[in-house]
């Protein structure tokens, strides 16, 4: 469910950021090739797990380890740069810090962010992205927006349109597999995830227009240390508490979630792809949607005294 939530809010973020031309698709497509070979090896991951029954709990320590370690290091640089600002101290910045992943061969010009890295950058970026994507069922844009930032060194205009990029096809891989294999997309839910996920990237993409970088960095930190603490609190001490969950079976399903069931099991390729068009669908809809008002209040409320 959150792989095809995630695409379709992909599609609808970046079609946006296609038609304000801002996205590197020459680096987003490097990184999908990564993001590919990643995505199948998490996959095999995931699998074995699952065989032994430590899925869940592999999921929860990923999500809370990661979580952690790059909401901590960006929120005591982001917090760094505001105290720097409101104290008007003038810190001399190096255009980009190099890392031994930079020394790295087969350097190639990437025009739109002005940079010069070696190919194999982008790609060992992606892999750990699709990887880690596969396990956790996500698209991995927290991961990769901020080695996209530390690592990468792109411009930070281009970052959140080029990682919904590269997210779409992490998903779509990461959807049809999970779909094909497990059957784990609930259509229904993932319609009511895509509808509010899609309105926050909209209201997301206009915060982002009014916040300086450092507030963006302290933002995104804050959110992704509050998550971590929900699922380190559901995954250590949840289970303490006593939960009476009603099981749900094949008789207590209304007749459109025994369609899709049945749907899911008799037809698993057709569903796989099936999941993937419809939450491309959506996410391309709502892009249009947006533009279409936008378009609207630009004429008819914005106009010149």
């Amino acid at each position: 469910n959150e792989a095809n939530n995630i695409l379709a809010t992909s599609v609808s973020g970046s079609t946006t950021h296609y038609l304000k031309n801002t996205l590197d698709y020459k680096m987003g497509f490097m990184i999908v090739i990564g993001g590919s070979i990643g995505t199948l090896l998490g996959i095999y991951t995931f699998s074995y797990f699952k065989g032994i029954g430590k899925i869940d709990t592999l999921i929860a320590l990923a999500y809370m380890y990661i979580l952690a370690i790059i909401g901590s290091l960006m929120l005591v640089q982001g917090l760094g740069e505001i105290d720097k600002a409101r104290k008007k101290i003038q810190v001399k910045k190096k255009l980009h810090v190099h890392y031994w992943i930079h020394g790295l061969p087969f350097r190639m010009r990437f025009q739109k962010s002005k940079l010069y890295e070696s190919a194999f950058t982008p790609i060992i970026i992606g892999l750990m992205v699709g990887f880690i994507a596969a396990i956790m069922g996500i698209g991995g844009a927290f991961i990769l927006v901020p080695a996209m930032i530390y690592i990468i060194g792109m411009p930070t205009r281009l970052i959140p349109g080029t990682s919904l990029f590269v997210t779409i096809f992490v998903s779509v891989i990461v959807t049809f597999l999970h779909a094909f294999n497990y059957g784990s997309i609930d259509l229904i839910l993932v319609f009511m995830l895509v509808t509010g996920s899609i309105i926050g990237v909209q209201v997301g993409q206009k915060l982002g227009e009014k916040i300086d970088s450092a507030g963006l960095k302290t933002l995104l930190a804050i959110l992704l240390l509050a998550v971590g603490i929900a699922i380190a609190y559901d995954a250590f001490f949840a289970e303490y508490i006593v939960k009476d969950i009603p099981k749900v079976e094949d008789k207590d399903l209304n007749s459109l979630s025994a369609l899709i069931q049945k749907f899911s099991k008799d037809m698993p390729v057709i569903y796989s792809l099936f999941s993937i068009f419809f939450a491309v669908g959506l996410g391309i809809a709502a892009a249009f949607i947006r533009r279409f008002f936008s378009d609207l209040r630009k004429k008819h409320f914005n106009k010149p005294a």
